[in-house]
């Protein structure tokens, strides 16, 4: 339990960075997390919390889901980190089940550590096959902060810091498919999206969007690069979001849901021919913890737990129910909200402004509801929970929710 003594927002403030623990201290957030389980987190005081931004899309299985742990546990007894010289069993075992899992003709695995770092091998796996240089990307998208994924991001307040960053990156309206053929050329090695933007605002495009761009890309030799790092495990109500539209890329990246909510895992998925570059160079790309046998067990017991418990489809019918609750809200609350969208169990909610979404935040906060925003937008808060998340912790939400928008609409913010 926290005392005067252990202030941690202090520690936090003096080790670790001081800008964000002022941004906790405004939100109220300065409760120290102890424990979760399922949808719930709980603090050193014993307080409950239920959680919609689920870890920024980590947690699909909820907190410490029993099967994974127990993986975990399992593996760890017996060897944690890999030599990195023999063989590695489990390495191999969660490969062959995501070629089994994903679409099309999607083979081969390379294993990292976060979606960031995916994303990074997906774009230097695009130019070693392509022999190109060129990228086109959308405008609004988050692949990650490094420099390569954060040159395919699209939000400039976190490129412009770090310039000059990748040269060749160009950025479309996202959902235009006349804007990504006329930025398709010779010289594009691949084109990056995600099936929704997440941190762009839980962003959804018009249908055919992603098979537009699979044409585009066969048509321009180009290879497609899609990030599922959020919207896959589940997460938008089919195993991967590209099945919705029957999409095989050439590379998928996953990350977040795929470690089970218990260990960081990366991965890229791709096709023969984007992989075919390591038969003559084998080690042009490395990473010296990715798929160590203990992430890649419990990658593997988290994919056959999404399967088993059917996780997409409760992602779907329980997305279905609470999208028709926020819409309801809406329409009692068309001064506060804008718009509600998404898929699944990825939903996002736009306020009026941004001092909307700060000030329900906080309402929810202080109603033990924990929700987050989305990075490229301030004004959304993303509904994202585990999506082991029950009828009656929905509900519960709702309700809570309700009285956190009545409490915003008393304070008469000014836009």
């Amino acid at each position: 339990m926290t005392t005067p003594e252990d202030n941690l927002v202090d520690r936090f403030e003096a080790t670790v960075n001081p800008g964000l623990a002022r941004i906790q201290r405004f939100m109220g957030l300065t409760a120290v997390e102890a424990g979760g389980f399922g949808a719930e987190v709980w603090d050193e005081t014993g307080q409950r919390y239920l959680d919609l931004g689920g870890g920024y899309g980590v947690f699909v299985h909820g907190y410490r889901h029993p099967r994974i742990v127990a993986a975990a546990v399992r593996q760890l007894e017996q060897l944690p980190l890999s030599s990195r010289v023999l063989l590695n069993r489990p390495m191999v075992a969660l490969a062959e089940e995501l070629r089994a899992l994903t679409p099309g003709d999607l083979q081969y695995s390379f294993f990292c550590n976060s979606g960031a770092e995916a994303v990074e091998a997906a774009l230097k796996f695009a130019r070693a096959a392509t022999g190109r240089t060129h990228f086109v990307a959308a405008e609004g998208a988050f692949h990650g902060k490094t420099f390569g994924a954060l040159s395919v991001s699209g939000r400039r307040l976190y490129r412009e810091p770090f310039e000059p960053l990748l040269p060749g990156v160009r950025h479309v309206p996202f959902g235009s498919v006349e804007a990504l053929e006329a930025a398709v050329g010779p010289e594009t090695a691949a084109v990056v999206l995600e099936p929704i933007q997440g941190e762009g605002g839980v962003i959804v495009p018009p249908p055919g969007y992603l098979a537009a761009a699979r044409r585009i890309c066969d048509r321009a030799g180009a290879l497609l690069i899609v990030d599922e790092v959020q919207t896959g495990m589940g997460r938008t109500g089919t195993l991967f979001a590209v099945e919705q539209e029957e999409v095989v890329p050439d590379l998928m990246t996953l990350a977040k849901g795929l470690g089970g909510g218990v260990v960081p895992i990366g991965a890229v998925v791709g096709r023969p021919g984007a992989f075919r570059f390591f038969e003559e160079a084998p080690l042009l790309h490395t990473s010296t913890f990715g798929g160590n046998p203990l992430a890649a067990a419990v990658a593997r017991e988290a994919l056959r737990v999404m399967v088993e418990e059917d996780l997409p489809g409760q992602a779907r019918l329980k997305g279905a129910w609470l999208a028709g609750q926020l819409d309801q809200l809406a329409r009692q609350y068309p001064d506060i909200i804008r718009e509600v969208r998404g898929r699944g169990l990825m939903l996002g909610l736009e306020l009026v402004t941004a001092g909307h979404a700060g000030a329900l935040m906080s309402e929810m906060f202080a109603r033990h509801v924990l929700a987050v925003y989305t990075l490229n937008n301030e004004r959304v808060i993303r509904f994202m929970p585990p999506l082991v998340i029950t009828e009656q912790q929905l509900a519960t939400v709702v309700e809570r929710l309700a009285d956190a928008l009545a409490a915003v609409r008393a304070m008469d913010l000014e836009e």
